[in-house]
């Protein structure tokens, strides 16, 4: 009996508690303005929402990358380079032992090496990079479709880490060279190429920085290294060499040639040569075999200027200047700070060298320095590596 008392006050307190709340809840809403929003509000209000979610950083604003892709992946070749050593022998009949100069002799052996390419034209002209191919005895082009072709090498530029290939076919797709100058920091890319033999692998990141000088090129050519490379965070690796560097529109902006790492495997940052760069090394290989390097004639310190301490806000500061050289006829002196070519601004020595190896000995260009505070402004030509204006052929 006890219980059950127990139960029955219990359900009187809930019920007295429960139509309190109702009282208060009635007495709130009486005392709060209503929201009325008309149809035509609710429509605007949907359509900001709606524009301010396609503009984040959601799936719905992302780049469609298929038909880039689809675009890119059959201009995109696998270069397989067979390399010859010879690697020393030795004859011990015992066992042991090596006695005898006479007994050494030498085997040659093959060592493969893998790469990418990339179809410029329907009639099989390739670019890659020089390091894909270097001092190949035989070089194997597997196009997309599985079809191979033997490549003849057309001609390479150390100082690019470009080469040119050509195998004997016709109807080929291809990619044309974009403006790699309209590439714009933050934009979407696409990296095209065969990865550990992974062939038609398509990664995609972001660009990251341009104009970027790594010293990967080596210092002991005979040409001074053209670097400005196309850094992007989209994945390659070991095989992607000399692969596609594309845009969101399929359009080719550079040709993947490094990453940065300590172990050989991407750690978040690879480089490309920039198109207009990749298109003017291509164009001279195939009309002359040779590049036609044109020469400014002067050094450049990055950053800095000459003699001071302080570090210059914009341009690049010349030192030691060719005698007879480009800028020295043209009246530019030691300590000028180069502020543009053409128009374009400049702010690093890796600049400097991308925009003038885009053009021929014999072209004219204005430049412009600064000088004591000064603007000075000079029309010169660019002069080949013998201070003359005429093609250097092989």
């Amino acid at each position: 009996m006890k219980t059950f008392l127990k139960l029955l006050l219990f359900f009187g307190v809930a019920v007295v508690g429960g139509l309190t709340a109702l009282s208060v809840q009635d007495w709130f809403y009486e005392k709060s303005p209503i929201l009325t929003v008309e149809n035509d509000d609710i429509d605007d209000f949907a359509r900001e929402e709606k524009s301010a979610f396609s503009t984040s950083g959601t799936a719905a604003a992302l780049p469609d990358f298929i038909a880039a892709a689809d675009k890119t992946i059959h201009a995109v070749v696998h270069i397989r380079s067979e390399f010859r050593v010879r690697t020393r022998v030795y004859d011990d009949y015992f066992g042991l032992f090596d006695f005898s100069p006479f007994s050494r002799r030498y085997r040659e052996q093959s060592i493969m090496g893998y790469g990418s390419g990339v179809i410029i034209s329907e009639d099989g002209y390739i670019v890659t990079n020089n390091h894909v191919v270097q001092d190949a005895a035989q070089i194997e082009v597997t196009l997309d479709n599985r079809h191979s072709y033997i490549a003849r090498l057309v001609g390479a530029d150390p100082s690019s880490d470009l080469a040119v290939l050509k195998v004997e076919a016709q109807g080929l797709p291809f990619l044309s060279f974009a403006n790699s100058d309209r590439v714009r920091i933050g934009e979407w890319v696409l990296a095209v190429g065969n990865p550990f033999n992974l062939t038609s692998t398509v990664t995609a990141g972001i660009v990251s920085a341009k104009a970027r000088n790594i010293n990967i090129i080596s210092a002991n050519l005979d040409d001074s290294p053209i670097e400005s490379f196309i850094q992007t965070d989209a994945p390659i690796n070991s095989g992607n060499s000399g692969g596609a560097l594309v845009n969101a529109r399929g359009e080719l902006i550079g040709i993947n040639a490094a990453i940065a790492s300590n172990t050989g495997a991407y750690a978040g940052y690879s480089f490309a040569i920039p198109a207009n760069i990749a298109k003017k090394v291509t164009s001279d290989l195939i009309q002359y075999g040779v590049v036609q390097r044109a020469y400014l004639g002067v050094t450049a310190e990055m950053g800095n200027r000459f003699g001071k301490e302080q570090p210059l806000e914009r341009g690049v500061a010349l030192g030691a200047l060719l005698r007879n050289g480009a800028a020295h006829k043209a009246g530019v002196q030691v300590g000028d700070v180069l502020l543009s070519i053409n128009g374009k601004e400049v702010n690093s020595r890796a600049e400097m060298m991308e925009i003038i190896g885009r053009n021929l000995p014999g072209d004219q260009i204005e430049i412009t320095v600064l000088r004591d505070g000064k603007t000075h402004a000079y029309q010169l030509t660019l002069l080949n590596r013998e201070n003359g204006e005429g093609v250097i052929r092989r």
